[in-house]
């Protein structure tokens, strides 16, 4: 069976504000100490842009209202620079539905020093594989365990391009395909599991990764499709049959529905190659994913708690799904 299959992970060689909207929302400091300097940009996006506070600092108690770009999306990052020299950082706010983000106590978790925890470079001269993964949790990882098997190290690209080592062991299920990762100083919102409805055939679906890395670009890649089947090859309950195009480097990464939620974990292709010989014929965009009721099965024999979150109502853009999947998605870098 496996040999009809492509699993996904890449080898490599060695080696401002503008326009506004009439829709405001609002920060609030809570944070104790006055900030001397506030960030919000679209999530996702490798650098912070200027200081909003041409006027002077933000007290203790202190609010600031912001008009964004009208291209902007619904999910900001926010950094306040506080009086100390330490920071408050959150990320992936949803400020279409939140008008008021509060920066109080319950954030000084997210208060670090401004110096990234855990940052390390990569290996240029080890051998090296490449994956994709998302965040489940504070400082988790999911990805596919052939994403990860026999490595010696594993590093994560973050959206804004930090490289961060995990802690091994990685905690994996072989069977399922899945792993977990424990990467400190990880600082990126989990992205949701859909709890209710149970997807169907024809629902739309986005995948959001990293493939075929050091041949195209380095940022992630979006691509739409459809839920064909409910199970994979040869009746694996496990995983569900997707269109959405999928290539090496894309496994691992998150498979998410219309309104944002993951619905499944990309994991593999059908090798058309191996059909062909067997068949006579070329297969063409057959495409698994291990289902989410899988992956959160697995989390929770992990005792990690995933953010759950029912899919009702209207749809959103597809670039609004990849804005999602963008603050909360990394780039896995196996080497050996």
């Amino acid at each position: 069976m496996r040999a009809l299959l492509l699993c996904l992970a890449l080898l490599l060689p060695a080696g401002p504000l503008g326009a506004q909207t009439a829709e405001p929302f609002r920060i609030l400091n809570r944070t104790g100490q006055p900030a001397t300097a506030l960030y919000a940009v679209r999530a996702g996006r490798t650098d912070w842009g200027g200081n909003l506070l041409t006027h002077g600092p933000l007290p203790d108690g202190g609010g600031f209202r912001l008009r964004p770009n009208a291209d902007a999306g619904c999910r900001f990052d926010l950094r306040l620079v506080l009086a100390d020299g330490k920071e408050a950082l959150v990320r992936g706010q949803e400020v279409c539905v939140e008008r008021q983000i509060i920066l109080d106590a319950a954030a000084a978790r997210a208060i670090r020093s401004g110096a990234a925890a855990n940052p390390q470079a990569p290996n240029r001269q080890a051998r090296a594989s490449t994956g994709t993964g998302f965040t489940v949790a504070l400082d988790a990882i999911l990805t596919n365990h052939h994403v990860v098997e026999t490595c010696n190290r594993i590093l994560v690209r973050t959206p804004d391009g930090r490289f961060l080592g995990a802690t091994p062991p990685a905690r994996v299920d072989r069977r399922l395909d899945l792993a977990l990762l424990t990467v400190p100083g990880l600082d990126l919102p989990p992205l949701a599991f859909r709890s209710t409805p149970a997807i169907r055939r024809g629902e739309g679906v986005v995948a959001y990764g990293f493939p075929l890395s050091g041949l195209l670009s380095s940022d992630a890649k979006l691509t739409r499709g459809e839920v064909n089947g409910l199970n994979g090859l040869r009746d694996d309950a496990t995983q569900m049959q997707i269109s959405a195009e999928v290539q090496p480097g894309n496994s691992g990464g998150p498979l998410l529905d219309m309104q944002g939620h993951v619905v499944g974990v990309v994991v593999a292709k059908l090798n058309a190659q191996a059909v062909a010989r067997q068949t006579g014929d070329i297969a063409q965009n057959v495409n698994f994913a291990i289902k989410g009721s899988e992956a959160l099965g697995f989390l929770r024999t992990l005792n990690v708690a995933p953010v759950l979150a029912e899919s009702r109502g209207a749809e959103r853009s597809t670039p609004d799904i990849g804005d999602i999947a963008q603050g909360s998605t990394v780039f896995v870098r196996c080497e050996r």
